[in-house]
């Protein structure tokens, strides 16, 4: 019976945290508490061992919005992350990319164009070719004589890294730009969990937009009005279903001929716009003051005046 009694007290009284508890209570890191960052992960990324004497520590990042790719080379340091290169697929119409700017073939351009300008800035590109013509197969880097390539890790962030997904696309595009990235074919797109092997027949689809022409075939065929309104940026384009993969071809070979970031070509506005007031000067508020009370004697002696008359 006692035992009983003992069990219902602990049910039912409610625990009551002291306030020990509280002041030893500590939030989560800020990004943690947005789930924008795991850092369990990161820490791992961008732990470095003591006796390279901080050597940076090379991220290959990968991030994806609705309408972009970034692509970016971010080291860890204790004032921030610092960017050495980064590449974005809002960049490829430079190129002669216009259409599909965020698909898996244009993760594999971003790739390519992040790896090919980071080893233009640091002066191996003409040691570090990479593979020139993406043939679908897995490709890694072989060390030269005299510099080793340049290491990177991948950071998906919180992505969840399906097979045949596009962050895969932007590491082979790296990877075939002469990047050192650890990494296995599991992921590639083509990968058959079957087989336990890569089609490379299938992945060379995917780079160079096979999977897109296919579904344009398909519903040309069978819905005409979708295809309209689904690719009508390809239509504005005039760009077709047999057209793609050649278009991708000379992309791969412009990003390789020049990588380097190219200038906007919109002209800067001559007068910038202010959406807020101007901070004014000590004399300017004071001649400002001086003409409200001007303004308000002036208003108050006219009263004066109409009353008089009034009168």
């Amino acid at each position: 019976m006692h035992l009983y009694i003992l069990f219902l007290l602990q049910v039912f009284v409610k625990s009551q945290k002291s306030k020990a508890y509280f002041k030893r209570y500590q939030v989560k890191f800020k990004r943690r508490r947005e789930g924008k960052t795991d850092y369990r992960a990161r820490i791992r990324l961008i732990n470095q061992d003591k006796n390279k004497y901080n050597t940076p520590k090379y991220r290959f990042v990968v991030r994806f919005t609705n309408k972009d790719i970034t692509a970016q080379i971010v080291s860890a340091s204790i004032a921030g992350d610092m960017v050495l290169a980064a590449a974005y697929s809002h960049e490829l119409p430079h190129y002669g990319l216009e259409v599909g700017l965020t698909n898996y073939a244009a993760a594999y351009c971003t790739g390519l164009l992040l790896a090919r300008r980071v080893l233009k800035m640091l002066e191996m590109d003409d040691e570090y070719q990479g593979n020139v013509e993406a043939t679908g197969e897995d490709y890694s880097v072989e060390p030269a004589e005299s510099r080793r390539p340049f290491r990177a890790l991948l950071d998906v962030g919180l992505l969840r890294t399906t097979t045949g997904n596009r962050v895969f696309g932007a590491l082979k595009g790296a990877l075939d730009g002469g990047l050192d990235i650890p990494h296995s074919d599991k992921r590639f797109a083509g990968f058959s969990k079957d087989s336990k092997q890569l089609d490379a027949e299938v992945h060379h689809k995917y780079i160079y937009g096979g999977h897109v022409a296919a579904y344009m075939n398909t519903l040309m065929e069978d819905e005409p009005e979708k295809y309209q309104t689904h690719f009508a940026s390809y239509v504005k384009k005039a760009v077709e279903a047999d057209d793609i993969e050649e278009m991708y071809k000379k992309v791969h070979a412009a990003i390789r001929a020049d990588p380097t970031p190219k200038k906007s070509e919109k002209p800067q506005p001559k007068e910038h716009k202010r959406y807020n007031l101007k901070k004014l000067t000590y004399q300017e508020r004071k001649d400002k003051l001086i003409e409200r009370l001007n303004a308000l004697n002036a208003a108050a002696g006219s009263d004066d005046e109409d009353e008089e008359d009034d009168d």
